[in-house]
């Protein structure tokens, strides 16, 4: 049996004083487990209406688990044990954090980066199977790592449709391609959206095929079901929904951190669904992933700020005077489906519709645009300092001014931010894994500018926080970081390679914040060790204890 915990203090147990009652009495929580797609307004009623069957996932996703057991068991009858996930968004990050919680190896390719791929492609390919996740197959990454896995299985001699699994909803242009070339086909419940779809075959595939026992993963989902679609002041999806989206005013800064919940990477999961769902019409929550409670977001939150603790179901709450604090226990399966509906919830509270992402698609398109024009099409720097090319968008006036260093870029930049309510993003475009150290300047940047700071890999951002950077409050500053891959690597049937590729994710990411009005300031490193020592140099400096 699982069990949840939902506790507050300061403005976030104000709001679910406040909102809870009604909630309660307009039956929000059976309502939307009876799939009532008129809970978040008409405008939201077409979209809401096709992306609700989340809900009894618990339950209607039960026959997956057998049907993935007997495919594992094949593989594994071939020595096939080493699982790939090409995927991005939701698709990559629920199967990354139920793997990781269960102690289980999963290689999550959600990176267009070549030299990022080319690290996957070469990795025991012997003995490796591809999940390939993509709703209609038309995202362009998941496209690209399919091909790039196809071509290398084929020059090693092995048939691709003996080692790829393709997920995607039934009837799709993935669906239809996939059978014809005779690849094992998972279809997935067509009406839920991507970022809630961790108890889909796109969670669950994966999942069960790289060993995690998703049956003990849908039980945890199924023992709180009822409890969440109970009209009752304490649902604890209500509360939870009430503290983050209904404090007054509202602190849109949700920072999250993990005091020992025992599940490992939550925080990026949760990161996806909130942000992406909730931050459009100039409103929502940003949530900032922090590394621990020494964090200066946790340790001297500012007025905007709720802190989310996740804890052990079982941990004794702590007494706490903070202005916004929940805290959050609860087993992996039960805490997926108790945000889902905690966002839902706040959603509603908001006024926007928790199940469309209008500006993920606008930065799409700006990069298709640029891949068309070719990608050499980058604006003359400003200034050039050392290994590093700087260049400045958007904003208002030419607020990079006469900066000519590295240091004085990040200055300007900062004073574009708003003390009350500003937050800084770094999106970097590189490996995530061989330049995972550049996270580290999060923290140094949070003290520095004493306002939230959130960091973010790219592309992998762009189906999380890219969405709330364009599409929210128009408070944060943008610091881009790309580079010159060390070597690149063909897109085989393209016309592009994946440095083009994520060269052009980059530019049409920054056109948008730029069009949206949005400060970007882009470092881009000429020569990739260089160009990050100065850049860590530079990031690391300032950060005051």
């Amino acid at each position: 049996m699982s069990s949840l915990s939902v506790s507050a203090t300061g403005a976030a147990a104000d709001a679910i004083g406040r909102h809870v009652p009604t909630l309660v009495e307009d039956s929000v929580a059976s309502r939307l487990f009876a799939q009532d797609a008129t809970l978040w307004g008409p405008e939201a009623e077409s979209e809401s209406r096709i992306r609700l069957s989340w809900v009894g996932l618990p339950r209607s996703s039960r026959p997956l688990v057998g049907e993935i057991a007997a495919l594992r068991e094949s593989f594994a009858e071939q020595g096939l044990t080493h699982v790939v996930l090409c995927g991005m968004g939701g698709s990559s990050l629920a199967p990354e954090v139920i793997c990781a919680t269960a102690g289980t190896p999963l290689v999550v390719l959600d990176s267009s980066d070549p030299d990022y791929v080319r690290r996957a492609l070469g990795d025991d390919l012997a003995h490796t199977v591809v999940v390939v996740s993509s709703k209609s197959g038309s995202t362009v990454e998941t496209d690209s790592q399919r091909r790039a896995y196809e071509q290398a299985f084929t020059d090693a001699g092995i048939d691709p449709a003996a080692r790829i699994v393709v997920v995607t909803d039934p009837g799709s242009p993935l669906d239809k391609e996939s059978r014809e070339k005779g690849y094992r086909v998972v279809n997935a419940d067509p009406n839920v959206g991507g970022r809630y779809s961790a108890l889909t075959a796109f969670g669950l595939v994966p999942s069960g095929l790289a060993g995690v026992d998703i049956e003990a993963l849908l039980d945890d989902a199924e023992s709180v079901a009822d409890l969440l679609a109970a009209d009752d002041d304490a649902n604890p999806g209500l509360r939870l929904g009430a503290a983050i989206g209904g404090t007054e005013p509202l602190r849109d800064k949700l920072v999250l951190v993990d005091e020992g919940s025992g599940i490992v990477g939550f925080a990026d999961w949760a990161e996806q669904l909130i942000a992406e769902s909730t931050g459009k019409n100039g409103t929502g929550l940003l949530p900032v992933v922090v590394g621990g409670v020494d964090d200066p977001e946790v340790s001297w939150p500012a007025s905007d700020v709720t802190v989310a603790r996740l804890v052990a179901v079982d941990a004794e709450s702590s007494q706490s005077e903070a202005d916004s604090e929940v805290r959050v226990g609860g087993a992996l399966g039960a805490q997926l489906l108790l945000w889902e509906v905690a966002t839902a919830v706040a959603g509603r509270l908001l006024g926007i519709n928790p199940f469309d992402q209008p500006d993920v698609e606008s930065a799409k398109k700006a990069a298709r645009a640029l891949l068309d024009q070719g990608t050499g099409a980058t604006a003359e720097a400003a200034a050039t300092d050392g290994a590093v090319e700087i260049r400045a968008l958007g904003g208002s006036g030419d607020w990079l001014g006469d900066a000519q260093t590295v240091p004085a870029a990040l200055e300007a930049l900062f004073a574009q931010l708003d003390p009350a309510h500003g937050y800084v993003a770094v999106m970097a475009y590189l490996d995530r894994l061989a330049d995972a150290d550049l996270a580290e300047c999060r923290v140094a940047l949070a003290r520095r500018t004493e306002r939230p700071t959130t960091f973010g890999w790219g592309p992998r951002f762009l189906h999380s926080t890219g969405q709330f950077h364009k599409g929210g409050p128009a408070v944060g500053v943008y610091l881009q970081v790309t580079t010159a891959p060390k070597e690149d690597l063909a897109i085989p049937g393209r016309d592009f390679t994946f440095g083009d590729f994520i060269a052009s994710q980059a530019g049409g990411d920054a056109a948008v914040l730029a069009d949206h009005g949005r400060p970007v300031l882009q470092l881009h490193l000429t020569d990739h060790d260089a160009g990050l020592a100065q850049l860590r140099e530079a990031l690391l400096a300032g950060g005051h204890a």
